[in-house]
């Protein structure tokens, strides 16, 4: 099951480190799922065991320059040293592609959390016809002119140390003062999740908490100021099922006004599929907070829908084919 790592030979060269949890139901469709920065795709056992018992076959991958994944070009913390979100929306396909070659006809949902969301909304509106719903949680489109702030401060860093060195300033503006925003915190990481036990679990885990190299920040800014702009969302279809979470009390989303933003940007642009919802108290790891087994099950209720309007759309499109023949 999950437990198990597998791996799958990218095109981009990466060897992939892989999980799966097959549906133990009729499957209704396959979950991809994206994990965060400075985590792996182990963490998301609990939440792929929910979702195989609701009909969906779960695959989830290490990112470059995470957990077991190994590439000559990307070392710990870092995409690649060249064309990183290139190779990383590849190799989602490629993931992509081995998730449908096994369970051919299957809707195919897009999930990421945190960094795994920007990845996820930005791999869309690349390959818009490859995934029939998206999941964004946990992922600030909108960093604003911090983050422009950010870029300058990597570009000097880049200049005077080399882009596949940590930025230790970069994690303190970012990951340091997302901690700070915790008044009650009782370690650093508190800004995480409420549930004291989530916390020591990501804190002993040696594949978690590491500091982001130069280069990957700089792709993670790119990440975070291309997914909402408005030429971009174009490229989605206009009822594409999207989800999007945060957490009222996520330092990293604003407390949640970052993921309504989003969906008002993406409404704004004629998007009609668009669900927003911010769970009260809830800090920025969603699947691994109080109260997430309701999170989750309202998840799979969402999923269980986006798949029928999926199914829906494939039986409309394939009588207008039939119609056009005849």
């Amino acid at each position: 099951m999950f437990g198990q790592v597998r791996t799958h030979q990218s095109p981009t060269g990466a060897t992939l480190s892989w999980r799966h949890f097959p549906a133990t139901i009729d499957a209704r469709g396959i979950l991809l799922v994206s994990h965060g920065l400075a985590e792996h795709s182990g963490r998301y056992a609990r939440f792929a065991e929910v979702m195989a018992a609701h009909g969906f076959h779960v695959y989830a991958h290490d990112h470059r320059g995470h957990g077991a994944t190994r590439a000559p070009d990307a070392p710990l913390a870092m995409f690649s040293n060249r064309n990183g979100l290139d190779k990383v929306f590849a190799d989602i396909k490629a993931m992509r592609a081995l998730a449908v070659a096994a369970h051919p006809g299957l809707p195919v949902i897009l999930f990421g959390h945190s960094m795994g969301g920007l990845i996820t909304l930005n791999a869309a509106e690349t390959d818009p016809d490859l995934y029939d719903a998206l999941a964004v949680w946990n992922s600030n489109f909108r960093p604003g002119l911090a983050g422009r702030g950010g870029q300058l401060i990597l570009k000097i860093e880049k200049a005077l140390k080399g882009s596949d060195v940590p930025s230790p300033l970069l994690s303190k503006l970012t990951f340091g003062a997302w901690g700070q925003a915790i008044k009650d915190r009782k370690t650093d990481s508190d800004w995480l999740s409420r549930d004291e036990a989530e916390v020591a679990k990501y804190i002993a885990d040696p594949l978690c908490g590491f500091d982001a190299t130069v280069s990957l920040w700089l792709d993670l800014m790119r990440l975070a100021f291309a997914g909402a702009r408005a030429d971009r969302l174009a490229r989605l279809p206009a009822n594409l099922p999207v989800h999007l979470v945060g957490g009222s009390a996520d330092p990293s989303t604003e407390n949640g006004a970052a993921i309504r933003w989003l969906g008002s940007q993406m409404k704004a642009r004629g998007m009609t599929g668009v669900s927003v919802t911010i769970h009260e108290g809830m800090r920025h790891e969603t699947l691994n907070e109080i109260g997430r087994e309701k999170a989750t099950a309202d998840f799979a209720t969402w999923c269980q829908s986006a798949v029928s309007k999926a199914d829906g759309a494939k039986a409309t499109a394939g009588k207008v084919a039939v119609g056009k023949r005849s």
